[in-house]
């Protein structure tokens, strides 16, 4: 191994060295900050800049660790890629110079802020090591695609194209799913104006001819273990044969089912002959194959009422919440199939809001144009009539009762997703068959059955469910991206879409399954911290083996082994770093990121007396939102403080408690952190990583009190990543609180 050797490289670029004294922070550098080697550099990030310091690592000096005290970490990445070095960075441009107000009355702070974030650069330095990558590293390039629809299809075809083979498993006897079934699809393209053919031949024909991908009808999944690069998956057959395969990734493209119609007999829904849903109306239309279409009597349709939103955006409780969002226009398209076989038949579509996503109004203006009606209206009921059925209605444009006969009435009932087992569902019921229950034994083995992807995860079989049982993502930041790192899912199995947007999607998801067959290989981590090579390390004879780091992991990371001591699955690890923040003993780290390289930047920076009128604010900042925000902020030139000295963290749920602790102790005045948004509408890129942050710091307050100090001087707050104008007013709001309560009376004991 190398002997270590840290240079710091001071940059006066860009206006640093007119206002910062350069010579003083070389000087900070070389004595505070112990630096093997110093030097200023005019234009750093130049070529001559980086060849320079490229000759101090390749050539006698044989720099193993580099601080940069320039720009931000978020800047000049390409032109600081430097990976056989260990690299730390003190923002001096963005977090100093851009961020502090001018005139001569601010140059002693600013100057004082630019010391300590170089003492904290240093600091943070020391403790890095170059990340070797992960050693459980899998080179299997396979694809697992569930889902033989178009979504699955797709997903799979654009894999193979991309020359990577796929095993396409299929539980039904032939591809195509919910499309293949269909007559006509609604329009992708202008000019929206007709349906077309929904081209799922040639799509299943591309499938089963491509040399690179292998297709396994009436099957399913029977079990998934390993990790991206090495998923170790059990494929069962209908007549009970098994197989066995290992897969890079996985997308799950496990589709949805129409919603129940016998849920709805308030709309004659599985009581009434002549009432159908819309996957009922298209099979007429396929046995029509454009001639007039006719009941399952044999009679045919002069009238047809559509109904939409049929057991949907229910506010009740009773039925769907949600839109299906493909509704509207496959109403419109069935209503135009009534017209264009039969001109003089009727067809009219009930609704209370009308949604064409993406056709913009074209594709409803060409069904006005064919003739169709469209009333906006309540559906208060539908009864068998003679020959046929009556809706009952309150038209809400007239604001009264009306009626309406059709031969049929079609109902709009929207997707549910086939996500698999609800893992709530599956977590109470594995702890009552634990406790002996036989019932629950009985319902364990019923959900097993209706599972996709029967992983062997600790934390259950299948995917977890958002809110209305759709199957995970990460819908704001990653929109393939789930919470079992190497598996993605695509089209209506992740929320409501019609062909289009499910097509869309799938190619998307392939993309991603690519690039985590790639980072697999290499050891890196996926998303959103792509490339990095850095994995968790834990020393096992300090765990205490309380469990909090395998159950606080958002991504299924970490299993327990037989004596219940974590054991880390890296290729499933997204680097979040929310394990180290959970630890109570601090026995997890990784090589770039630990306790103690946050630890000793608290600890390294220059404390002001009680008396000097000068607080130190600490900000932990997530990398990924609030950092960004605090830099757009400085390109504005929006002031901030110079009391407040910021380490941005990797997500707020790797904070650890012991540094709020050690900062307090250390006579910093006040903390604030800064974190993604939590909740259902979550904006965190690591998913529960702010969660978990707010969990932790509600404890905190004991702390304070223990201490002596008061509970405002420790805050949290959610923060986007558009938040330029309200993030400098929240700090300064703050430092302005933090000045009212007083300095904190743990200086005297730093």
């Amino acid at each position: 191994m190398a002997e270590t050797k840290t240079a710091a490289y001071v940059c006066t670029g860009c206006g640093i060295g007119a206002k910062l004294d350069a010579k003083q922070l070389a000087k900070v550098a070389k004595r505070e900050g112990k630096m093997a080697l110093v030097r200023e550099h005019p234009f750093l990030c130049s070529e001559e800049g980086v060849a320079s310091i490229r000759a101090d690592i390749e050539g006698e000096e044989a720099v193993t660790h580099v601080m940069l005290a320039a720009c931000s970490r978020r800047m000049k990445t390409e032109a600081f890629h430097m990976p056989d070095v260990a690299m730390a960075r003190a923002n001096l441009r963005e977090g100093v110079l851009w961020m502090v107000a001018e005139g001569e009355e601010h140059d002693e702070v600013r100057q004082e802020m630019a010391d300590d974030y170089v003492r904290m650069g240093c600091a943070e330095l020391k403790r890095l090591k170059v990340p070797a990558g992960s050693p459980n590293r899998g080179d299997a390039r396979r694809i697992l695609v569930v889902g033989g629809g178009v979504s699955g299809l797709t997903a799979a075809l654009e894999s193979a194209d991309a020359g990577y083979d796929v095993l396409l498993v299929e539980r039904e006897a032939a591809l195509g799913g919910w499309a293949a079934r269909l007559w006509k699809r609604t329009p992708s393209r202008e000019p929206y104006g007709e349906p077309v053919p929904t081209g799922m031949a040639a799509l299943i024909a591309r499938a089963n001819q491509h040399p690179h991908i292998e297709v396994m009808l009436n099957a399913h999944v029977a079990q998934t273990a390993g990790a991206p690069g090495r998923f170790q998956v059990r494929i069962e057959r209908a007549d009970g044969s098994t197989s066995e395969a290992t897969c890079g990734a996985i997308v799950q493209a496990s589709g949805f089912t129409t919603y129940d119609i016998a849920r709805l007999p308030e709309l004659g829904g599985g009581i009434h002959p002549h009432v159908v849903d819309q996957a009922g109306f298209e099979a007429l239309a396929r046995a029509a194959n454009g001639k007039p279409i006719t009941r399952a009597d044999g009679k045919a349709v002069k009238n047809v009422v559509f109904i939409q939103c049929a057991g949907q955006r229910d506010t009740s409780g009773k039925h769907l919440p949600y839109c299906s969002g493909h509704c509207c226009g496959t109403s419109i398209k069935q209503a135009m199939y009534v017209k264009d076989a039969d001109p003089e038949a009727s067809a009219m579509v009930l609704y209370t809001d009308l949604r064409t996503p993406g056709m913009g109004e074209d594709f409803y203006r060409s069904a006005q144009d064919k003739g169709i009606t469209f009333t906006k209206g309540e559906a208060r009921g539908v009864e068998q009539a003679a020959g046929g059925a009556r809706v009952r209605l309150r038209d809400l444009i007239l604001d009264e009762d009306a009626v309406a006969d059709a031969d049929l009435v079609v109902l709009a009932t929207g997707q549910v997703a086939n996500a698999g087992v609800d893992l709530d569902e599956w977590a109470a019921t594995v702890t009552e068959v634990e406790k002996g229950d036989a019932a629950a034994a009985e319902k364990k083995s019923a959900l097993a059955k209706i599972s996709v992807l029967n992983l062997d995860y600790r934390q259950g079989p299948d995917l977890p469910q958002l809110r209305y049982g759709f199957a995970d993502s990460h819908f704001i930041c990653f929109p393939y991206e789930t919470r079992r790192t190497g598996i993605y899912a695509a089209g209506p199995t992740r929320r409501p879409m019609d062909i289009g947007q499910a097509t869309e999607d799938a190619a998307g998801a392939a993309m991603k399954a690519i690039q985590a067959v790639e980072n697999a290989a290499l050891g890196r981590a996926a998303h959103p911290r792509s490339g990095d090579l850095s994995y968790p390390i834990v020393r096992l004879e300090g765990c205490t083996q309380c469990k909090r780091c395998t159950v606080e992991c958002p991504f299924g990371a970490i299993d327990e082994d037989e004596r219940r001591f974590p054991v880390f699955n890296e290729s499933r690890c997204r680097r979040c770093g929310t394990c180290m923040g959970a630890c109570p003993v601090r026995v997890i780290s990784f090589e770039n990121y630990s306790v103690d390289s946050v630890g000793a930047q608290i600890k390294s920076v220059d404390m002001p007396d009680e008396d000097s009128g000068k607080p130190r604010i600490l900000i932990l900042a997530c990398e990924n939102d609030a950092y960004p925000a605090l830099d757009m902020a400085a390109l504005q030139r929006r002031t901030v403080s110079a009391f407040v000295r910021v380490i941005p963290v990797r997500c707020l749920g790797s904070v650890n408690t012991i540094w709020v602790t050690d900062a307090l102790n250390g006579g910093w005045d006040g903390v604030m952190m800064l974190g993604c948004k939590k909740g259902d509408d979550y904006q965190c890129h690591f998913v529960r990583g702010s969660e978990m942050a707010y969990y932790r710091m509600s404890k905190v307050d004991d702390t304070l009190k223990q201490l002596g100090l008061e509970t405002e001087r420790v805050v949290n707050h959610e923060v986007a990543i558009t938040d330029i104008e309200r993030l400098p007013r929240l700090i300064n709001d703050y430092v302005a609180q933090i000045t009212a309560i007083g300095m904190s009376p743990m200086k005297g004991f730093a």
